[in-house]
């Protein structure tokens, strides 16, 4: 405790099993494995296991973002809510995940003034709980190294989201954490091609589908997503 504050330091962290030991557990084995890159996502470890053997992690990260638009709405929500709270105690994220506890930037905050720190947590108390009595589900967003005060500004804009749209922004989100933790862990190149993108439409539990395209990375608020090759006019 420093100032009133709570900081927990020294996370362990986790590793990735070689490719070829992670196809050789049995499914509560692998989907225990898969925690790194989604939490206990249990559904799309179940999805996923029974899809092996991948060929590598990039395979098995495309391979799930086809399976998350497969999922039923109730499935997709409990992958959504494997992810930690952002602005929760730093005693309960870590114990829950060290990769999100060292993502939500926690040590960074030891410096910062006791009175900004219990403002800036208090507005994502409140926020987070309106945003879960509005939508069903916890928010998530990839943080980027973003302090907790711009993640604010994030959670009020995506407030005014209708249900279907904040269900695939957070999918996405998800999706977008697991690619930089695979990167992070295993130390593998993204290609443009696995980087996630909404469609314009669907008819699948009236949320977009997941499409992938292969331009350079541009980020507008929480959202990132990759435009057009040359040529191609720009993404919908």
């Amino acid at each position: 405790m420093q100032d009133g504050v709570e900081i927990v330091t020294d996370a362990p962290a986790p590793r990735l099993l070689p490719i070829e030991a992670l196809n050789g557990l049995p499914q509560v084995g692998f989907t225990e494995a898969m925690r790194p890159l989604f939490e206990a996502a249990g559904p799309l470890g179940e999805r996923l296991a029974a899809d092996r053997p991948f060929s590598s992690y990039d395979a098995l990260l495309s391979r799930a973002e086809a399976l998350v638009d497969e999922l039923s709405p109730d499935e997709q929500v409990i992958v959504v809510n494997a992810h930690p709270r952002i602005g929760e105690s730093a005693s309960a994220v870590r114990a829950t995940s060290a990769l999100s506890y060292r993502e939500q930037g926690y040590e960074a905050e030891a410096g910062m003034a006791p009175e900004e720190l219990e403002r800036v947590y208090g507005d994502l108390a409140r926020l987070n709980a309106e945003y879960e009595a509005r939508f069903g589900f916890r928010f998530v967003v990839f943080v980027n190294g973003r302090p907790k005060a711009a993640i604010l500004e994030v959670l009020r804009s995506r407030l005014a989201n209708p249900r279907p749209l904040e269900l695939r922004t957070a999918l996405l989100e998800m999706l977008a954490i697991a690619r930089d933790r695979l990167r992070t862990l295993a130390g593998t190149p993204l290609t443009p091609s696995h980087t996630p993108a909404p469609l314009p439409h669907s008819t699948n539990y009236g949320a977009p589908r997941l499409r992938r395209t292969t331009g350079p990375l541009r980020c507008a608020g929480s959202l990132c997503r990759r435009l057009p090759v040359s040529g191609e006019g720009e993404p919908t």
